[in-house]
């Protein structure tokens, strides 16, 4: 039975119209014609960064999934940001956010999922009054309790207007460059932040690898993360949801997190949440041995490369086993055990076995891959 489409949400598409529209012809004519002062282009890479990291740092890892705490003069700042973004106000955002990672890939249920086509998911759920892109506002029952989250859901249009239209008239009036400001600062900046935000939900279920989950379609791709402040590692983040960090190597290009350190480092952050690095090892472990065996049903090789697999995979079970030991150790010691100098070391070698055991498995199962591979 063919799709039924819902009726169309004319304001949100005419809006999105306008300003693509606007940033596809009036933006390059007026570059051609009358030219960018240097500072309208510096007022949109700054608004740019700070609407966007708002949304990523703010909306995203603070309020969606709670993987830090922050004093209130941040929350308070990126509340602000976060609504010259125009995504909606942090309420409605992380409402649709959590039933996207609750029935991430659903078509009926996740707001924008990536089954229902590239262009459903990066734009064209909002562009329909579909059924699944309403927020269900009881998943996030617990951020009533923060007032800044109350203050700016109850006047989210005024501050979502007054700083659009706001900071760069202020700017092109201060500078001699009104037009200039407006059109760069304010049309272009909002129509790119918009698009690199909605990558994260098209480009970042399509095209990338899946190191750490093959359970759905989320993807890591470093190319994506240049362009969604650190977002793009999206396959970590599917899987690890309550790390306040997507890229956890230091190469990895990920500006929130570095964000969210340094307001760790001067206090306006605290209680970083970080997934163990044991449970990421086996989380990427768990996948090579899911993909080697399917690997095995298809080639039908000799049955020795499936019993030194079941070997493998024997040892990885007794190694998470001994870290589950250890972690039931920890919790059973208590802090003051924790305290004693000789505890911690002896814990702290046992996490480090553990880890370098993984760190040797995973490479002994990438040997074997590309030797099925030949």
């Amino acid at each position: 039975m063919p799709r039924i489409n819902p009726p169309v949400a004319w304001s949100t598409s005419l809006f999105f119209a306008f300003t693509n529209l606007l940033a596809l012809t009036v933006v390059p004519w007026w570059g051609f014609t009358q030219g960018y002062s240097g500072w309208a282009w510096l007022a949109f890479g700054v608004l740019l960064a700070l609407g966007g990291m708002s949304i990523t740092v703010g909306y995203h890892r603070l309020w969606a999934h709670r993987t830090f705490k922050a004093r209130w003069p941040l929350r308070m700042l990126l509340a602000v940001f976060g609504a010259m973004a125009l995504q909606n106000s942090i309420y409605n955002w992380a409402a649709r956010h959590r039933n996207h990672h609750r029935y991430v890939d659903d078509v009926d249920r996740d707001p924008h999922s990536i089954r229902s086509g590239f262009w459903h998911a990066h734009i064209g759920w909002m562009l329909r009054e579909w059924p699944a892109s309403q927020p269900d506002f009881s998943t996030v029952k617990d951020l009533t309790r923060d007032p800044i989250v109350r203050f700016q859901h109850r006047y989210y249009w005024l501050l979502a207007w007054s700083t659009n239209l706001l900071f760069p008239l202020t700017l092109g009036l201060m500078l001699g460059d009104v037009v200039g400001m407006l059109l760069l600062a304010g049309v272009l900046r909002l129509v790119v932040s918009h698009h690199f935000t909605f990558f994260i939900n098209s480009l970042a279920h399509t095209w990338g690898k899946r190191p750490y989950s093959d359970d759905n379609t989320a993807v890591d791709n470093a190319l994506v993360a240049l362009v969604t402040w650190g977002e793009g590692y999206h396959n970590y983040h599917h899987a690890f949801q309550s790390d306040y960090r997507n890229g956890i190597h230091w190469w990895q290009y990920d500006p929130s997190k570095w964000f969210i350190n340094l307001c760790a480092w001067v206090g306006l952050a605290h209680d970083r949440r970080r997934v163990p690095r044991f449970r990421i090892q086996r989380a990427r472990i768990s996948t090579q041995f899911a993909r080697l065996r399917a690997r095995l049903e298809v080639t039908g090789v000799a049955p020795g490369w499936s019993e030194a697999l079941d070997r493998e995979y024997h040892q990885f079970k007794e190694t998470v086993t001994q870290w589950q030991q250890w972690q039931a150790r920890r919790v059973q010691v208590g802090r003051e055990a924790l305290r004693d100098r000789w505890t911690r070391i002896e814990m702290r070698t046992a996490y480090k076995e553990l880890e370098y055991r993984l760190r040797m498995q995973r490479q002994r199962l990438r040997v074997l891959h590309a030797a099925l591979s030949q």
